[in-house]
């Protein structure tokens, strides 16, 4: 969602082809469905649907991930802080991206 980081998916668009895995003869087409959704819109939909959702939100862990690179978020801290805080704002991202591969082979 681009509110969730807006420094790194200010225009993520809804379809899109991933160039990075992309090459002769095949496309990965990559499907962002929440791209134009808020915190509001996800949170509205899991209460109107009464979809389960991890009871760690409930503890301050709004934006979860491994063990060691998550950690709650006080009242007014933006959801993203407790995720890799000791990384600059705009590089906040977990490494499922092929730009993050580049350079790290061996």
């Amino acid at each position: 969602r681009r509110d969730q980081s807006p420094g790194t998916r200010n225009d993520v668009p809804v379809v899109q082809e991933d160039t990075a895995f992309s090459g002769e003869g095949r496309t990965l087409v990559k499907f962002n469905p929440l791209a134009n959704w808020s915190s509001k819109d996800v949170w509205d939909y899991i209460r109107m649907s009464e979809v389960p959702y991890n009871t760690l939100h409930e503890k301050g862990f709004v934006s979860i991930g491994c063990q060691p690179c998550t950690r709650a978020v006080l009242p007014g801290q933006h959801e993203r802080e407790g995720r890799w805080w000791w990384e600059e704002a705009t590089h906040k991202e977990c490494g499922l991206h092929a730009g993050n591969l580049i350079g790290k082979s061996g």
